[in-house]
């Protein structure tokens, strides 16, 4: 596999820039250490499972072969030694009734279609989509980079099971049940702010889906869910679990992360773990802290233009169109704005890479090297001071070096342990299909 080494010097330049201090790739590194580092991350694969996407960036005029005010694009991705993304079809909840399944069900086409747009008209001679785990390896082989598509919230099967079939075909691998707020399948971690539930775990249906899901070769995502849905997916599925973008509960108490029993679960059912480099969950107090300068900064920016800032929260639940629209404002406002965002930095304190390996050391210990892998949640609300979008991503190597993790270590966390459960979820698959 070859990559670009461009993503060396873009990492030292940008790091560098920001804070000496706390810099993982100045140039008071070893040289040794960089080396090493370099070997490693030219060698592995390495697989970010969490991407969300905006469809008005996969057309003719505007797409990922530019250099977009986004956290992932193609060139980020060269730029950073980052080999494989998994693009997320995800749909806010909406009303349980027909008329909201209708809608999520065109949203989540949507997107799948623009993945495969990417893939296959855009840009089909630099990205490839991957529907197995052998494929994710041999598009890397032929030094490609790698499309795989991950659902985020099962809303869009809405009540027709057929559905799960429907988004396999269309190179869906991984879906989770629930997101911000309870499904028709599953109760979402949300309700643990009010203690309001639906199902108390999974619906009927919920069910049904996993089954459907262990049928066909998709992999269940349990990012988001319940605690009690999340148990009963375990319970249930017949093949390994991933957590698609959640970190550990023990270092950073979110109801979005894990806590050490529900990590033992995952580590019983041969699962893993993706550390998400989303900084409320990995350091909080740090996270509101460092962003409370930065709203400050931002919200006199976005006056000035008569712009509105919303939270995460408000935002995530605009309809699409509303919903993208801001996100490209906001993007374009923070981007004017970094140069003295980074200055902030300088004084302040903000979440960044060494808080984000805290939390792969921690799983790590908690339930062995085999389980934990990593993600961004880059353009969802993801990236940490050291790893702010896709050029970034040498840095998280070069910090794990910095660790003592050894290659084949670093080989596990980077992909192969997410590619081996991939790999258990197909065999198990193609197991019950035999047996029907």
């Amino acid at each position: 596999m070859q990559k670009s080494l461009l993503y060396l010097t873009t990492a030292l330049a940008v790091i560098s820039c920001k804070d000496q201090d706390r810099s993982m790739a100045s140039t008071e590194q070893p040289v040794d250490t960089l080396a090493l580092a370099r070997s490693i991350h030219e060698k592995v694969i390495t697989i970010d499972t969490h991407c969300d996407i905006n469809v008005n960036n996969f057309t003719d005029s505007i797409n990922y072969t530019q250099e977009l005010d986004t956290q992932i694009t193609l060139p980020k991705m060269e730029a950073g030694g980052l080999d494989a993304a998994w693009f997320i079809v995800y749909t806010g909840q909406d009303e349980l009734n027909a008329e909201g399944y209708e809608k999520a069900y065109a949203n989540a086409i949507s997107k799948f279609e623009a993945i495969h747009r990417l893939t296959e008209e855009i840009a089909p001679e630099a990205i490839e989509l991957a529907y197995t785990a052998e494929d994710v390896r041999n598009i890397a082989a032929k030094g490609k980079k790698v499309a795989l598509i991950g659902i985020e919230n099962g809303y869009p099967v809405g009540t027709d099971i057929n559905n799960v079939k429907k988004f396999y075909d269309m190179g869906g691998r991984y879906m989770s049940l629930a997101h911000q707020g309870h499904s028709q399948l599953s109760d979402s971690n949300t309700g643990e702010k009010d203690s309001v539930w639906l199902h108390n775990g999974l619906s009927d249906l919920g069910r049904e889906v996993i089954r459907e899901m262990n049928k066909y070769g998709m992999m269940v995502d349990i990012s988001h869910p319940s605690k009690p849905a999340i148990k009963e997916m375990i319970e249930l599925t017949k093949a390994p679990v991933i957590a698609s973008h959640s970190s550990a509960r023990a270092l950073c108490d979110h109801s979005r992360n894990l806590d050490d029993e529900q990590l033992e679960w995952i580590k019983e059912n041969g699962g893993v773990v993706q550390t998400v480099a989303f900084s409320t969950y990995v350091n909080q107090d740090k996270h509101e802290a460092f962003n409370s300068s930065v709203l400050g900064l931002l919200s006199e920016k976005a006056a000035e233009q008569g712009f509105e800032l919303l939270d995460r929260g408000a935002a995530r639940q605009l309809p699409d169109e509303e919903r993208n629209a801001y996100y490209k404002k906001y993007m374009a406002l923070r981007a004017s704005a970094q140069s003295q965002i980074d200055s902030l930095s300088m004084a302040g304190d903000p979440v960044d890479v060494s808080d984000f390996v805290d939390h792969v050391d921690y799983l790590v210990k908690k339930i062995g090297i085999d389980h934990v892998g990593i993600s961004s949640d880059f353009d969802g609300g993801g990236g940490i001071y050291g790893w702010n979008d896709a050029s970034e991503t040498f840095n998280v190597t070069l910090e794990l070096v910095r660790r003592g993790y050894t290659e084949e270590e670093i080989q596990k966390l980077w992909g192969d342990n997410l590619l081996r459960v991939m790999e258990e979820v197909e065999r198990v698959a193609a197991s019950l299909q035999e047996s029907e």
